[in-house]
C-alpha cells in the first residue's frame, strides 16, 4: 500500500511508531502535489521548505520522547480563506493580490500545536462564493475522479487534494455546504460543525453568521480527530461556544442500536437523480441494519430553504466586502482621479462575476425600501426553519439525506446557469441557517463512475451522534477507501 492510501490517523500511528518520518511523509506528499497540480489545480500556493521545517520539528519532538496527538507529522493544507501568518491569503481573488497576513486564524494556531504540517493553501471559489470551484481567479478545480468534471465548492480544492492523496486531510470553510458538497463530489468525508464550534477568528468572511470551518478526509475518524484539535472557545470570537474540546475521536463505537434515524421526504422528490436516491437510501439500510430505526417524515420548509440562504448569504456578503477597497491592502486598480474612483476601479477589475452579482443582490435586499420586504422577511423565514429542525430532532436522534440532487456536473454546465447552481445547495444551507452539524460521506457511485454522497444532520452540539453514526456506515461499507485513477497509474 502506498502512503497516501493511509488514513491520516493510520499515518499518524506509523510517524509516532518510527515506520516513516514525518519529513519523509511531507516529501512524498510535496512530490504527489508537483506530479498532479498541472492536471488538478488544486492547490494555489505550495509551501515546500515551509512544510519540510515543521515536519522535522515534529520528528525533533518524538524523538524527544514527548507526547504528541494522533495527526502530528501528518501533512495536510488549508483552504485559501483561512489566514496564516507569512503566507500568502488570497480568497482565490485579483482583489487580495499577494496579502500575507501578520496573524495566523485560531484553527491554524491549534492545528500547529497538534502538530500539523502545512503543505500549502487550496483553491477555491472566490471568496468562497460558488459551488464548483470555477470562479477562481486562477483557474478551475479539476475533479480527480474525471477531470472534465467539477469538484464542486467553494472548497474544491481541498476536496480535490484530498481525494486525489495530495494531503492526508484538508480544512474548508462551509456557509451553505461548501465542505459537504465538494466532499460528494469527490468521494471523500467532510464535516461542518455546530455553528460556533469552531472560531471564526482568522476566517476571511463571506457571511458572517453562515460561516464555519470544519474537516475534509477520508474517513468520519479523521475528522473527529480533527475536531478534536479545534474546537473550543475563543476569547477573539464571540460568536464561538464553549464546548468541550477533544473526547469525538475516542467516542467513536460505531454502536446505533436503538438510534432513531429520520428521513425527510422533501429531501427525495422531484428533482433528486434516481441514482443519488437509491444510494442514499441504501446507505439508510447499512445503518437500519446496525440496529437504527429509520422513518420517512414531512420537511415543508424545504420550499423556502434556497431564497432564504440566498438573500441573508447576499446580504452578508454585500456588508463584509465592502472592506476590500484598493487602499489598506491587496491590489489597486492605476489610473484613478480621486477616491470614489479608486474604489470603483479597483472592485470592478479585482472582484469576479460572481462575487459582483452576490454584492449587487446583497445591496439591493438591504437597501431603504426592500429591507423588509427581503432581508427582514428572509430573517424570519430562517428563524421558522430553525424551529423546523428543532422540532423534528424532538423525535428523531439523526436525519439522513442526500448532499446534491446529482453526482458532478461538467465543468461550465453551472456557470451558464446560476440558478441551477443555486439550486444545487437545497440539501446543505439549511443546516448553516439552523447552525446544525452535518457530514457527507461516500455512499455509491452513479453509473459513470461518478461518487455519490449522503449526508448526516444531527442537533446543535450532536457532533458525536453524527461522527459515530458516520464511523458504523463505514465500517460496513468500503465506498471511503475508493480512489480515484492516480495519474502515474494510467
Amino acid at each position: 500500500m502506498e502512503w497516501y492510501e493511509l488514513t491520516a490517523l493510520q499515518l499518524g500511528e506509523k510517524i509516532r511508531a518510527g515506520e516513516v518520518s514525518a519529513v519523509e511523509a511531507a516529501q512524498a506528499a510535496l512530490d504527489r502535489m508537483a506530479a498532479l497540480q498541472p492536471d488538478n489545480n488544486a492547490f494555489i500556493t505550495t509551501l515546500a521548505d515551509h512544510a519540510l521545517a515543521e515536519a522535522e520539528a515534529v520528528q525533533k519532538k518524538l524523538a524527544a520522547g514527548e507526547e504528541l496527538g494522533p495527526l502530528a507529522g501528518v501533512p495536510m493544507a488549508l483552504k485559501d480563506n483561512i489566514c496564516t501568518r507569512g503566507v500568502k491569503t488570497s480568497c482565490a481573488s485579483k482583489i487580495l493580490g499577494d496579502f500575507t497576513p501578520p496573524y495566523d486564524a485560531t484553527l491554524t494556531e491549534r492545528l500547529r500545536a497538534a502538530g500539523s504540517v502545512l503543505l500549502g493553501k487550496l483553491n477555491m471559489d472566490e471568496f468562497a462564493m460558488g459551488s464548483t470551484s470555477e470562479t477562481s481567479f486562477y483557474g478551475p478545480v479539476k475533479n480527480p475522479w474525471d477531470p472534465g468534471r467539477v469538484p464542486g465548492g467553494s472548497s474544491g480544492g481541498a476536496a480535490a487534494a484530498v481525494a486525489a492523496g495530495e494531503c492526508w486531510y484538508a480544512v474548508g470553510s462551509d456557509t451553505g455546504g461548501s465542505i459537504r458538497q465538494p466532499s460528494a463530489y469527490c468521494g471523500v468525508t467532510g464535516m461542518k460543525p455546530t455553528y460556533g464550534a469552531v472560531s471564526r477568528y482568522g476566517l476571511i468572511a463571506y457571511a458572517s453568521s453562515l460561516d464555519q470551518m470544519g474537516p475534509i478526509a477520508r474517513t468520519a475518524a479523521d475528522c473527529a480527530a480533527v475536531l478534536d484539535a479545534v474546537m473550543g472557545k475563543d476569547r477573539r470570537d464571540g460568536t464561538s461556544l464553549d464546548v468541550s474540546a477533544g473526547g469525538l475521536l475516542a467516542g467513536l463505537t460505531g454502536d446505533v442500536r436503538g438510534m432513531k434515524i429520520g428521513l425527510p421526504a422533501d429531501c427525495f422528490g422531484a428533482g433528486l437523480d434516481p441514482e443519488v436516491r437509491a444510494a442514499v437510501l441504501a446507505a439508510a439500510d447499512v445503518l437500519k441494519a446496525r440496529g437504527a430505526v429509520v422513518e420517512e417524515f414531512a420537511l415543508p420548509v424545504m420550499e423556502y430553504v434556497v431564497p432564504t440562504y440566498y438573500i441573508i448569504a447576499a446580504a452578508e456578503a454585500s456588508s463584509n466586502l465592502s472592506r476590500f477597497d484598493g487602499v489598506k491592502y491587496g491590489w489597486r486598480a492605476e489610473g484613478y482621479e480621486d477616491l470614489a474612483d479608486l474604489y470603483n476601479k479597483t472592485r470592478t477589475e479585482g472582484f469576479g462575476s460572481e462575487v459582483k452579482r452576490r454584492i449587487l443582490l446583497g445591496t439591493f435586499v438591504l437597501s431603504t425600501g426592500y429591507y423588509d420586504a427581503y432581508y427582514k422577511k428572509a430573517l424570519q423565514v430562517k428563524a421558522l426553519i430553525k424551529r423546523a429542525y428543532d422540532e423534528a430532532f424532538g423525535t428523531y436522534d439523526l436525519l439522513l439525506t442526500p448532499v446534491a440532487p446529482t453526482t458532478a456536473p461538467r465543468l461550465g454546465e453551472s456557470l451558464s446557469d446560476p440558478l441551477k447552481m443555486y439550486l444545487s445547495d437545497i440539501y446543505t444551507v439549511p443546516l448553516n441557517l439552523a447552525g446544525l452539524p452535518g457530514l457527507s460521506m461516500p455512499c455509491g457511485f452513479d453509473a459513470r463512475g461518478l461518487p455519490i454522497g449522503a449526508q448526516l444532520i444531527g442537533p446543535a452540539l450532536g457532533e458525536a451522534r453524527v461522527l459515530n453514526a458516520a464511523h458504523a456506515f463505514q465500517q460496513d461499507t468500503d465506498y471511503h477507501t475508493k480512489r480515484p485513477e492516480a495519474k502515474e497509474e494510467k
